[in-house]
């Protein structure tokens, strides 16, 4: 069996930077052992798999370790091979997942993702995630999947050293880190070990949870959001409520075919 795959760098327009994600065409759906198999071959964040049902895509998503409900740079990369490299005409894609109805269109440069807000509550955490961290939070919350730590300045973003090894057998899919930006209005990096990425370049998903908060925070509704792995990112953020809308740049990297 013969595979087009893709690999995309998403929230960039950089090959070098940004969160690089792969991208499977599949006429038909493979095991979901052969998918874990192939996310692990390629030791992305994220491998993508897509498979069009009539004017549709359904949509699931691997890590090196396991499959998860919703990534954001993924289901970016895939729109930007659906509508460049496919005969889809459509103004609007829409994803058929795990976490429900996404839709991705394009404006320009750019890719709009509509993804459903998290929600997110107060919460102490259990020691042993404080105790991975070099510095303690000011707040401190959980939404459906992730932790989300807030710091009071960029600074401690950037400075944010966490022993990962610790992290690995914890709840949950990974932390969020986050504090309002000196140039943009807010930053953060995201922390996986627990689904086998130790640290995320740029992570779309994070923002349904990262978006709400600022939201309410900030008192407004627009933002310009960068995370600041080494790798890095931008993210053009809108609150629309019960969903949120995640915009990025992309760049095709390579392309080819995967043999099974």
């Amino acid at each position: 069996m013969k595979i087009p795959y893709y690999r995309v760098n998403a929230f960039t327009s950089s090959i070098f930077l940004g969160n690089p994600a792969g991208v499977c065409l599949l006429e038909r759906w493979l095991s979901d052992d052969i998918m874990q198999y192939i996310a692990m071959e390629n030791n992305l964040a994220e491998t993508a798999f897509i498979v069009k049902e009539e004017d549709n895509f359904r949509i699931r998503w691997f890590t090196p370790k396991t499959e998860v409900d919703l990534c954001g740079h993924a289901t970016l990369a895939s729109a930007f091979i659906i509508f460049n490299y496919t005969e889809y005409n459509l103004p609007e894609i829409k994803f058929l997942s795990r976490s429900g109805i996404l839709m991705v269109n394009r404006d320009a440069d750019y890719f709009k993702l509509n993804f459903p807000s998290d929600t997110i509550h107060k919460i102490n955490p259990p020691k042993s995630v404080l105790k991975a961290f070099n510095i303690t939070p000011v707040e401190i919350y959980k939404g459906k999947t992730d932790f989300l730590f807030i710091f009071n300045s960029e600074e401690e973003i950037r400075d944010c050293r966490p022993d990962l090894r610790k992290l690995e057998h914890e709840e949950g899919r990974g932390i969020i880190v986050s504090a309002k930006g000196d140039n943009v209005d807010f930053v953060s990096r995201f922390f996986a070990p627990q689904s086998g990425i130790d640290e995320d370049p740029v992570t779309g998903s994070a923002h349904t949870s990262l978006v709400p908060y600022w939201s309410k925070k900030l008192g407004k509704n627009s933002f310009i959001a960068h995370q600041l792995s080494p790798r890095g990112g931008e993210l053009l953020c809108n609150y629309l409520g019960d969903r949120v809308e995640i915009a990025g740049k992309t760049v095709l990297f390579m392309s080819g075919f995967i043999y099974i």
